[in-house]
């Protein structure tokens, strides 16, 4: 039996908050609206970016929303392309947990509300993108909870339900887990607390990815 192990990218894999609010910042400028706390931008990370911009101004219309989400993705590539980006580590312990897991026998796939240019640019950035056989991303499928990615990425790994695990660090990662009928297991070093992560319905939240292996079984 094949299993499948999916991560989701922003807060699971990479710190990226830095650049999110970032850009998020320079989005509601270009609209002339009052940028939002970041507590509130780390709160909606993990969303696509329309979805984004709904959570952060659920009164505006939904041309504001476009809008916005059109200056957000114009504003990233400008950071990028500048070189004004702040670095988006991995995670302490992420590289060996992904040699691990592919050692082990495991499929891993990632579902992110990024778009494929984006999560390419990371993955190949810190050189992991061999390790996966499926990429989810916003670009082809609804925003998070919507299960379409789970579905997606079961399909090109050839897992079942059963066999497959969805990791992530925010409740939209561990809804989307439970409306596709697969293992959730949050992470607690992301933009969620631990409690709203089990109340989205994670069977387990982990404090480090040593502790991601042992949830995993996979031999260290």
């Amino acid at each position: 039996m094949i299993r499948l192990a999916i991560f989701d990218c922003d807060g699971t894999l990479v710190d990226s908050q830095h650049n999110i609010c970032h850009a998020v910042e320079l989005a509601f400028d270009a609209a002339q609206l009052a940028p939002p706390p970041r507590a509130a931008i780390r709160r909606i990370v993990g969303l696509s970016l329309v979805e984004a911009m709904r959570a952060l101004l659920p009164d505006a219309d939904e041309a504001l929303h476009q809008s916005l989400a059109r200056d957000y993705k114009d504003a990233f590539f400008r950071l990028r392309s500048s070189g004004a980006m702040a670095t988006e580590p991995l995670y302490d312990g992420i590289a060996p947990l992904l040699e691990a897991l592919a050692g082990d026998g495991w499929a891993l796939g990632v579902a992110t509300g990024k778009s494929d240019r984006g999560l390419a640019h990371i993955l190949a950035h810190h050189d992991i993108a061999h390790h996966f056989v499926t990429l989810q991303t916003a670009d082809r499928h609804p925003s998070k909870p919507d299960p379409a990615m789970i579905e997606a990425a079961m399909r090109d790994a050839g897992a079942a339900p059963e066999a497959t695990v969805m990791i992530g660090d925010t409740s939209f990662d561990m809804a989307m887990a439970r409306a596709g009928a697969v293992r959730a297991v949050g992470v607690a070093w992301g933009y969620h607390p631990a409690d709203e992560l089990i109340a989205a319905g994670a069977q387990l939240v982990v404090d480090d990815t040593a502790a991601l292996a042992a949830a995993l079984e996979v031999p260290q």
